[in-house]
């Protein structure tokens, strides 16, 4: 039942996170990048709408500029994300358009999602752009956000983005397998939880940790999207974004990551 769910979506959104995007230096991983690419032009030539949520720009532009570490102070950031955003969309506009997608830029900062009147325009554009069939590919506006109107973590975001547009499922790509009964680094014996029928305190608390050095989530952020996607009805995996032609698998119905199904489905289940 639960995987039928993700079969059956016919709008996606996707989030990739900068651990997946990126080497440890920072560079872009391309290869990952073109297979990533060419799976989702794969997924809308099979009738899906897609929208993809991307990390990466402060890391991508710090990788560019030279930079041995990711800036710590807002300044720096902002540059880096400057640089960095322009990087992300030349690629995947780039290895799009090989498979004869249009892409669209669409940069956000909370406080335009927390207004109604601006939050409409925003469902308005990203509507009409789906309408006519491009990708939309989605980043917080870190060049100009503050700490008063950032997300923090693009995994919220993508989780308010699939709300906002009504989407049938979240995928959020990160580098580990799933959600797991406890840390997998340190202990092997670790399992994954295939799915998860309520996000609860005791869940939670499985998902310590901030993440890579060169992104901003962790599991906990994930969760916390996960909890907003399913409380609007969306089911959401978590997967590792290692080898994105796993996202055939997910969406053909063979189990991938950790499935957060919705309450009704998770009672029906």
């Amino acid at each position: 039942m639960g995987m039928s769910l993700i079969q059956e979506a016919r709008r996606v959104v996707v989030k990739v996170g900068t651990s997946t995007l990126t080497y440890e230096n920072g560079r872009l991983n391309l290869r990952r990048v073109e297979a990533l690419c060419r799976v989702l032009a794969d997924l809308k030539n099979a009738g899906r709408e897609v929208v993809l949520v991307t990390s990466g720009a402060i890391g991508v532009g710090a990788g560019h500029m030279g930079l041995k570490e990711r800036p710590r102070d807002i300044g720096g950031k902002q540059a880096a994300a400057a640089v960095g955003q322009c990087e992300l969309m030349y690629i995947y506009d780039k290895q799009f358009s090989e498979y004869g997608h249009v892409t669209a830029q669409v940069l956000l900062t909370r406080d335009v999602m927390d207004d109604d009147r601006r939050r409409v325009n925003v469902v308005n554009t990203l509507s009409r752009l789906l309408e006519y069939g491009t990708i939309p590919i989605i980043n917080e506006n870190d060049t100009v956000a503050i700490e008063e109107i950032e997300f923090g973590d693009n995994d919220t975001l993508s989780a308010m983005v699939a709300e906002l547009i009504g989407a049938q499922a979240l995928v959020l790509l990160t580098d580990i397998d799933g959600l797991y009964d406890a840390d997998p680094h340190t202990h092997p014996e670790a399992k994954r939880l295939p799915v998860v029928h309520k996000i609860d305190e005791n869940l939670m608390a499985l998902a310590g940790g901030a993440g890579s050095k060169r992104g901003t989530g962790g599991m906990i952020t994930k969760l916390n999207a996960a909890q907003i996607a399913v409380d609007a009805g969306i089911p959401t995996v978590i997967m590792n974004g290692a080898q994105p032609y796993r996202l055939y698998d997910l969406f053909d119905g063979r189990p991938r990551g950790t499935l957060f199904l919705p309450s009704k489905e998770a009672a029906d289940d």
